[in-house]
């Protein structure tokens, strides 16, 4: 049992990196209310934490490289605890961007790059697979527990409790760090890339930022963009400066390998071919889950009218299954190789994705939901408990910091794309199948059919059917048999939205099948640490 106190530390640490976005999410109502003021700045909050964090992931790594991972590890985790104690006391909302979004992102590109080496140098073969597929675990756990935790506190008591015992565990973890094998940092130190970090951390924040604002700016047709360029949305042409300085920053590192000095990033990494496709498909991975997180909430609280604690009761299904399967796919390495459970992971989740989507109607089926979402957290924990140490084992030692950077961009990136992307489809559609319903309705005149045409092509918003009956009542614009068609039709346009978006979920999981076959097809052997 003492080789596994190890990682009941740095298992602590991954579910504290993924608890606080799922809390955030699900605290958003009670957060415009305490700071007065509007939804989209609080979503600016919660935007700018995975911009930090998946901009900075590779410097993180890096500077456990120069320094030492439990340094590292050790350090990120006081700037991450001074970040949650001045989330938990913010007094505006500028100290809470600050304190979360920035401190606390900042303390996470430190502890995780640091948290994958760790473990990969604190076990090692079959030991190494079942320490990941904990941290898998734990990882899907913090995710999925988010809501509820997050729910209960900030219906019955005050969502600041929740960074208040952030500090806590932070305390405790630190008070526990004799039990993490120490590492050696090099002896000869090299300098930090910083205009590597510059280009990096900009070329990723730009895309992440055009694609997270893709649903209000459109991406070709412009919607309500802050400028347009030659007539359209600044979308496309912002992701393309992204990839213009991620080619820059490309180049610049191949220019300092050639002169013999330290890069931030070996680009050299991606031609190992097992540690390229475990990254694909963790980026696939958190893509998926993130936007089934973001659909699925929305239709509980939206659509069904549940409030906060009442979702994350009804999320607690993959909560479950993702903690048990991530734990006992880690133990199927001895049956299976990890290419072979991956496989069986993303079948798995397709046929959940699927089901979700029979499952979203106006009445809320709760048995066949509940197998749903259990099912979906059934091939995330297959998925969670190979793809960590996937990557970590395709490196040598030396690479592990790197590689865990590389590791948690690819989920970073993941998430914020899964929520933009998936965030977008489900708008597209919503506006789609409104317009479309409102045309094709005899009981609306042509008059208020065009005016409603107009307004939905320059934005619809995801709200309750009550607030868009109870303001076109008080507009007195139409009559109130119009209003009532209206109201069902916007009713079935969400649903159609929520089902097409969760489909794009699913389309994504069938696509990942084409990056699993550089996966290794061979079992881990357990070797002595």
């Amino acid at each position: 049992m003492g080789r596994w106190k190890a990682l009941f530390v740095l298992g602590i640490g991954q579910f504290l990196m993924v608890l606080d976005a799922s809390v955030m999410n699900v605290s958003i109502s009670q957060l415009v209310e305490d700071f007065d003021t509007e939804v989209t700045a609080i979503q600016g909050v919660i935007t700018l934490y995975t911009l930090v964090m998946a901009a900075f992931m590779l410097t993180g790594g890096k500077l456990g490289d120069m320094f030492g991972r439990r340094r590292a590890f050790i350090v990120g985790l006081c700037v991450y605890g001074v970040g949650s104690g001045l989330t938990a006391i913010a007094p505006t909302l500028w100290v809470l961007a600050l304190g979360w979004s920035v401190i606390e992102g900042l303390g996470a590109a430190l502890v995780l790059p640091a948290l994958a080496a760790l473990v990969a140098g604190a076990y090692q073969g079959r030991d190494r697979a079942v320490a990941y597929g904990v941290i898998g675990g734990l990882a899907g756990a913090g995710i999925a527990v988010g809501p509820l935790l997050g729910g209960w506190t900030t219906t019955y008591l005050t969502w600041r409790l929740v960074f208040a015992g952030e500090v806590v565990l932070v305390v405790l973890m630190l008070a526990l760090m004799r039990w993490v094998p120490s590492d050696e940092p090099p002896e000869r130190r090299p300098r930090l890339d910083v205009a590597g970090v510059v280009l990096s951390a900009a070329g990723l924040a730009v895309i992440v930022l055009a694609v997270l604002q893709s649903s209000s700016w459109g991406w070709l047709k412009p919607r309500n963009p802050p400028f347009t360029v030659l007539g359209f949305s600044p979308t496309l042409f912002a992701v393309a400066l992204g990839f213009l300085l991620l080619e820059v920053f490309r180049r610049h590192e191949h220019r300092l390998e050639a002169r013999g000095r330290e890069p931030l990033l070996r680009f050299g990494l991606f031609a190992n071919l097992p540690l390229r496709s475990g990254l694909v498909t963790l980026f696939n991975q958190n893509t998926i889950m993130l936007g089934v997180f973001f659909v699925i909430p929305l239709y509980l609280q939206v659509v069904q009218g549940l409030d906060a604690f009442e979702t994350g009761v009804k999320l607690l299904p993959v909560s479950v299954t993702m903690l048990i399967a991530s734990m006992g796919g880690s133990r199927l390495v001895r049956f299976a190789s990890p290419r072979a459970i991956v496989r069986v992971g993303l079948l798995v989740l397709l046929a959940a994705t699927l089901w979700l989507v029979g499952t979203i109607e106006p009445e809320l089926g709760g048995v066949q939901f509940g197998f749903a979402m259990g099912l979906l957290g059934l091939g995330m924990g297959l998925l969670a408990s190979q793809l960590g140490n996937v990557v970590q084992s395709s490196v040598e030692e030396a690479d592990r910091s790197e590689a865990g950077g590389l590791q948690y961009t690819a989920q970073n990136l993941g998430s914020s794309v899964g929520t933009a992307l998936i965030g977008a489809i489900l708008i597209g559609a919503l506006a789609g199948s409104f317009s479309a319903k409102i045309q094709d309705d005899p009981r609306i005149s042509d008059a208020v059919q065009s005016q409603a045409t107009v307004r939905i092509e320059a934005g619809v918003a995801f709200v309750p059917t009550d607030d868009v009956a109870n303001a076109l009542h008080a507009s007195g614009a139409v009559s109130a048999p119009e209003a009532d068609a209206i109201v069902d039709n916007y009713s079935e346009a969400q649903i159609d939205g929520l089902k097409v978006a969760v489909l794009a979920c699913a389309g994504i999981t069938a696509v990942s099948f084409l990056f699993t076959s550089r996966l290794p097809s061979e079992r881990p052997v357990r070797r002595k640490s």
